[in-house]
């Protein structure tokens, strides 16, 4: 499948994804030492929503457009928070124009001790990234394959951080390559938080991955998924999911406290679920 950051902005598995991203970031803010965020495949950063490629799927209504325009439970309204203010933060006039991309979110986030590293492939996104970024002493932007980085930018020199990777699933094998850069990195650095984002659409593959996962030995392995509607036939995206690696301990609860609500409002027809589950324990 072929998953361009910019034709899916906004939609209801950026919101989860986001989310979480947020949370994590949260989680390494209660220290005052210094972290670093890792972007491995950025996109351009920042999109329009009324745009050329957002524009033609419209997904952004069925994500967060029904996020922005609902009446959120205290609990969750106070743990979506720093992902709202992140995107609110982008249309100062009110209204939803502009959505942030992953590196625009922890930019938003990070504090004047904090770095962002961005990495994009792509020439003409590298380069809009570059652009959208123009000035920012706290942010790297880089035109790199960040498949590659995970073998070289690793450990951070602050020791801290969150290494994300959201590859757009453009090429044959991505889960596979997911697997072999998790075990490069982790040797590395096995203390770092990973964030790994994929695509829910034919369950054989994931479960595939999962056993991949295990099969690695790297502990402390959290999945998250939610879908928003059953599988079909043929496979189409129906879910979302994200592996975390060493996830802040908060996290687990504070998903508990999210996802329910975002499964029942990102869904088709009330058909949304979620689940929550260790695929390794301890090491």
């Amino acid at each position: 499948m072929n998953y361009r950051h910019a034709f899916h902005a906004g939609n209801f598995a950026d919101v989860t994804k986001h989310i979480i991203l947020t949370r994590i970031l949260a989680y390494l803010m209660r220290k005052d030492a210094p972290f670093r965020v890792i972007d491995t495949h950025a996109g351009v950063g920042l999109y329009d929503l009324s745009g050329q490629e957002a524009g033609r799927t419209g997904e952004w209504r069925e994500g967060i457009g029904r996020l922005m325009d609902a009446a959120l439970p205290r609990p969750v309204a106070e743990l979506a928070a720093p992902y709202l203010a992140a995107v609110r933060a982008q249309n100062p006039d009110g209204g939803l124009r502009y959505y942030p991309g992953s590196p625009f979110i922890a930019r938003h986030m990070l504090r004047g001790q904090d770095r962002l590293m961005a990495l994009e492939l792509h020439p003409l996104d590298a380069e809009a990234l570059r652009e959208n970024f123009a000035g920012d002493i706290q942010t790297r932007v880089t035109q790199l394959d960040g498949w590659a980085a995970l073998g070289t930018h690793l450990p951070p020199k602050e020791k801290r951080g969150l290494v994300l990777v959201d590859p757009p699933f453009e090429e044959k094998g991505e889960f596979l390559r997911m697997v072999q850069s998790l075990e490069k990195a982790h040797k590395r650095w096995p203390g770092g938080i990973y964030a790994y984002w994929y695509p829910i659409k034919d369950p054989k593959e994931v479960r595939a991955y999962m056993a991949a996962l295990r099969a690695t030995g790297i502990g402390k392995i959290l999945r998250i998924e939610l879908t928003i509607r059953p599988p079909s036939t043929p496979p189409r995206l129906h879910g979302t999911g994200m592996i975390v690696v060493n996830p802040p301990f908060v996290l687990e609860a504070e998903l508990k406290t999210l996802l329910p609500l975002l499964a029942k409002l990102l869904s088709d027809e009330n058909r949304g679920r979620y689940s929550l589950d260790w695929v390794r324990g301890e090491a």
